[in-house]
């Protein structure tokens, strides 16, 4: 991949590769989208620089209102890997449980883009805009975390069905009181923002999940 290189643009700005960094740049969107870019580009932020020791999620390296770098991770995306290795989604869930600990709940796994397998094998996690910080871990806290947990086996459903265990299958088969709202009603707000307003497709956020 060349040094600079622009990889997606939307209304909250644009998202490119600088050398070793990701740069999002939240001028290039309309300045009626900017209030609404810096929020997200501030809870990635701040959920980047808590996940800093971790492994497996890209280090923030700087936030300024206007600019995000993160380091790059060489990956690639879930839908195109397709790991069919239970090592994977060991990890995977190894990598999730870290996140929880941490008191982050990413709030938006069921995007495969959001799940890379790296050159060596190993799971990496991008995409955190939407998520939850906190250093309680609440019930709304457990809610997030949990359905992070379940779109993780949707997505060991689709690639390596075979290696579920019991309890994952218990768990997949009862979506929950978040997921039952989603599909209720979120999912509409979530589907009419994303295509009508932000011209996003299914693959651009993945397959749509429950």
């Amino acid at each position: 991949m060349p040094s600079r290189s622009l990889a997606k643009s939307s209304l909250f700005g644009s998202v490119g590769r600088e050398a070793e960094y990701v740069k999002r740049d939240l001028t290039t969107g309309p300045a009626w989208a900017r209030p609404l870019a810096r929020w997200l580009a501030g809870r990635e932020a701040r959920a980047l620089t808590r996940a800093a020791t971790l492994g497996g999620v890209p280090p923030l390296v700087s936030f300024d209102g206007h600019y995000l770098r993160r380091k790059w991770i060489a990956g690639v995306p879930l839908q195109i890997a397709r790991p069919a290795d239970p090592a994977y989604f060991r990890a995977a869930l190894t990598l999730l449980r870290r996140l929880h600990r941490a008191g982050i709940a990413h709030n938006d796994l069921a995007k495969e883009p959001n799940w890379l397998v790296q050159p060596d094998g190993r799971p990496a996690l991008v995409g955190l805009q939407l998520a939850t910080v906190t250093r309680r871990r609440t019930l709304w806290f457990r809610l997030l975390a949990r359905e992070d947990l379940r779109h993780l086996l949707q997505h060991k459903r689709s690639y390596c069905p075979g290696r579920l265990t019991a309890r994952q299958r218990r768990m997949l088969a009862d979506p929950g009181l978040l997921s039952r709202f989603w599909r209720q009603a979120g999912k509409l707000v979530y589907q009419f923002v994303t295509r009508r307003m932000l011209g996003w497709r299914n693959r651009e956020g993945a397959r749509d999940r429950g």
